[in-house]
C-alpha cells in the first residue's frame, strides 16, 4: 500500500472526504463519495474502528486512519497502550495512518509504520498561538512560530505533513504564509474553526496537495462538506488564480454568494476566487487582509459584507455612493483603479425586484419593517423615487436612530399595522414566524421579503395563502448577486448561468437555514432581539 503526494497533476488537488459520522460509513453513502472524492479518511474516534475490508467493497480509493487526541482536537481519551495497538493494527489495512505530533513519533511506531504510510499531523491546542504585538509583527511572530513546528516535524520522514494553527487574531493568515513560503508539495496547511475555513478552501491553490471535506453535513469546526467543496468553489480543480474576492459577516459559512460568484467566474474564466472570511471585527479584518502575505499573497479586489459590518465597511472606503451615503451603511466594497469604493446593492436589487412583477413604488405609501442595514438602504431608495415610507423597528432606539439619519417617520413594531400600506419591505433575519400580520394588510398590498429560505420563510407563506403580491428573497438575491458581481469585477454575470439551478443543489438540501439576500443567515427559530 502506498501514498504518493506531489504537485497537483493539471492543476486538480486530491479531494478527501472526511468520515466524522457512524452514517458517513454506510454502503450508500460510501458509494455516492466513491464517485467525486479520491481518498476516504475514518475518523477512528468519532467512527470507532470499521471493517477496512467492508468499507473496500464500497470505495475503492486510498484510505487514511485517524484517532484523534482530545490534545489535538479530537475526542479520543484511550491509553498510550490503546493508542498503539489500534495504530499499530491500522498500519496493516490503510494507506494512511495519521501520527501525532510529536506524541506517536516513537520507535515502535516509525519502526512499524514505513514513511510513505505516515501522516505527521499537528493540531494547536486550545491556547496555542496566541497573537503577539502588533499586526504585522504578530503575523511574523505566529508566521515563525508554526515554521519552527513544521521544522521539527519534517524531521521525520512522512508522505504528507498537516498542520492546523488556531485562527485567533489572524484570521487563520499564518496558515496561507507557511505555504507560500515554504514551497513544497507534501504540506497541507489551514486554520481551525468557521474563521478558517477560508484558508481550508485556498491551501490547494496555495501548494497543499489535498483538500478535506465532511462526507456529510458541515459541522461547526469550519471543515464544509465534499459536496459543498465541489459547488461553491469548484474543487478540485485547480484553475488559475490571481485574487480574491469574499464575503465578510458573522457567519458567512451557509451563504449561497460563493456558490453563484464562483460559478460566474468560472463561467467567464476569471482568475479569482470568492471565499467566506468569518469576521468578528471587521476593521481589524480590514488591516490583516492587506498585510504582508496575509491572504497568501493573493490581493483582495471585492467584498460583500453583511451584518453587522455594514457600517464599519463604509468607514474604510475611500468614496462611497449616494445610496452608502444615504442609509450610512455599505454591503460592498470593490477596488477600482486603486480607490476602495463602497456601496449598498441592498436599495438596488430592492428597486429592481419590484420592477420586474410591475410595481412602481412612486406615490405608494410603504413600510419597511427592520432598520438594519438593509431596512435603511431600501427605505432610502423607495423614499427617493417618491415613496411614502415610513419606518418600523422592535428595538426603539435603533429605529429612532434609522429616523433621525433618514429623516422618515417611525413606529415601533409593537403598534404597527400593515393596513394602509400598499408596499411591505421585510428587512430582517426572522424567517420562521410572520413579522406583522398578513391578514391585516389591503387585498392590494405587494409584499417584498429580503430575507431567502427553501422552505420559504413564514412570511412568504403567509403571502401565498393570502393571494397577495409577493416578492420573495430569492428574487431578490438574484438581482443583488448580479450587481454585486458587475461593479467588483467589471464583467457582467452570464446570462447562462441559471441561478436557481445552481443554488438548490441536491446534495445541500439538508441546509434550511434562511438568509437575507445579501448573505447574512437568517435564523430558523423566532427572533428576540433588535434587527440588525
Amino acid at each position: 500500500m502506498t501514498s504518493g503526494y506531489g504537485a497537483a497533476v493539471g492543476r486538480r488537488a486530491r479531494l478527501v472526504a472526511v468520515a466524522a459520522e457512524p452514517e458517513d460509513l454506510t454502503p450508500r453513502c460510501l458509494r455516492r463519495l466513491a464517485e467525486v472524492a479520491d481518498e476516504l479518511e475514518v475518523r477512528a474516534d468519532l467512527v470507532g474502528d470499521p471493517d477496512p475490508s467492508r468499507l473496500r467493497r464500497h470505495f475503492r480509493g486510498p484510505l487514511t486512519y485517524s484517532l484523534r487526541s482530545a490534545r489535538h482536537g479530537g475526542r479520543s481519551t484511550v491509553g498510550p497502550v490503546e493508542r498503539r495497538t489500534r495504530l499499530l493494527r491500522a498500519a496493516d489495512h490503510y494507506e494512511l495512518v495519521d501520527l501525532e505530533a510529536m506524541d506517536d513519533v516513537q520507535p515502535e511506531l516509525l519502526a512499524a509504520i514505513p514513511a510513505r504510510q505516515r501522516r505527521v499531523s499537528w493540531h494547536a491546542s486550545e491556547h496555542a498561538e496566541r497573537s503577539g504585538g502588533g499586526c504585522r509583527a504578530g503575523l511574523l511572530e505566529a508566521s515563525g512560530r508554526l515554521r519552527k513546528r513544521f521544522a521539527a516535524m519534517s524531521a521525520v520522514p512522512a508522505a504528507l505533513y498537516l498542520l492546523v494553527p488556531r485562527s485567533g487574531t489572524h484570521y487563520g493568515s499564518t496558515a496561507p504564509l507557511l505555504l507560500t513560503g515554504l514551497g513544497r508539495t507534501d504540506v497541507t496547511a489551514f486554520a481551525s474553526g468557521p474563521v478558517g475555513t477560508w484558508t481550508r478552501v485556498l491551501a490547494p491553490w496555495l501548494g497543499a496537495p489535498v483538500v478535506f471535506g465532511r462526507a456529510g453535513a458541515p459541522e461547526a469546526d469550519g471543515m464544509p462538506s465534499v459536496s459543498r467543496l465541489m459547488s461553491d468553489y469548484g474543487l478540485p480543480a485547480l484553475p488559475p488564480l490571481s485574487g480574491l474576492f469574499g464575503i465578510a459577516g458573522r457567519a458567512p459559512g451557509g451563504s449561497l454568494s460563493p456558490r453563484l460568484h464562483n460559478a460566474a467566474l468560472r463561467e467567464l474564466r476569471l482568475p479569482a476566487l470568492y471565499l467566506p472570511f468569518k469576521v468578528d471585527r471587521f476593521s481589524r479584518f480590514w488591516r490583516w487582509s492587506f498585510d504582508f502575505g496575509s491572504l497568501g499573497g493573493l490581493p483582495l479586489r471585492g467584498l460583500t459584507v453583511t451584518a453587522p459590518h455594514k457600517e464599519s465597511a463604509l468607514q474604510v472606503a475611500d468614496v462611497a455612493g449616494p445610496d452608502a451615503l444615504g442609509c450610512g451603511a455599505a454591503n460592498l466594497l470593490w477596488l477600482d483603479a486603486g480607490c476602495w469604493r463602497a456601496a449598498t446593492t441592498d436599495a438596488v436589487a430592492a428597486l429592481r425586484a419590484l420592477a420586474l412583477v410591475g410595481v412602481d413604488p412612486s406615490g405608494r405609501r410603504a413600510a419597511v419593517i427592520g432598520c438594519g442595514g438593509a431596512g435603511r438602504a431600501v427605505a432610502w431608495a423607495l423614499h427617493e423615487v417618491g415613496a411614502r415610507v415610513t419606518l418600523v423597528n422592535r428595538g426603539i432606539a435603533h429605529g429612532l436612530e434609522a429616523s433621525s439619519q433618514l429623516g422618515l417617520p417611525y413606529v415601533p413594531l409593537s403598534r404597527f399595522s400593515p393596513a394602509g400600506y400598499a408596499l411591505l419591505t421585510h428587512a430582517t433575519p426572522l424567517v420562521e414566524r410572520e413579522p406583522f400580520p398578513v391578514a391585516a394588510a389591503d387585498w392590494d398590498a405587494v409584499v417584498l421579503e429580503m430575507a431567502y429560505r427553501d422552505p420559504p420563510t413564514a412570511l412568504t407563506r403567509a403571502t401565498h395563502a393570502r393571494g397577495l403580491v409577493g416578492i420573495d428573497g430569492w428574487e431578490v438575491l438574484f438581482v443583488e448577486v448580479r450587481e454585486q458581481f458587475r461593479l467588483m469585477t467589471g464583467h457582467p454575470m452570464p446570462g447562462t448561468l441559471l441561478p436557481r439551478s445552481i443554488c438548490f443543489d441536491p446534495a445541500e438540501q439538508a441546509d434550511t437555514h434562511g438568509h437575507t439576500a445579501s448573505g447574512e443567515p437568517a435564523p430558523t427559530h423566532p427572533v428576540r432581539r433588535e434587527a440588525p
